[in-house]
């Protein structure tokens, strides 16, 4: 079977945790081969799950947190809601 990248999104936590059918194990690693976003995607899951296990604490840079909320709520203002539609005049 072809997958797309959001079957694949779907796939990424069986495919970590090695709980996927060899079938679409083998279905992933065949997206994965040519698609440059699912391979970051997997990537960057793969670095959150080593960063969380690990039992260190880092400290973030002064500020920090205020600019990733301010980022935040200026993407949320910006972009529309998922699940609204253009209203028809």
């Amino acid at each position: 079977m072809v997958l797309n990248c959001r079957h694949v999104w779907e796939y990424i936590s069986g495919y970590l945790d090695n709980t996927l059918d060899e079938e679409t194990r083998l279905d992933v690693e065949r997206h994965l081969e040519h698609c440059e976003i699912c391979s970051a995607i997997l990537d960057s899951t793969r670095n959150i799950l080593i960063l969380t296990a690990d039992d260190r604490v880092f400290e973030l840079p002064v500020g920090y947190s205020e600019r990733l909320h301010a980022r935040l709520e200026q993407m949320m203002l910006e972009s529309p809601p998922p699940d609204s539609e253009p209203e028809s005049s």
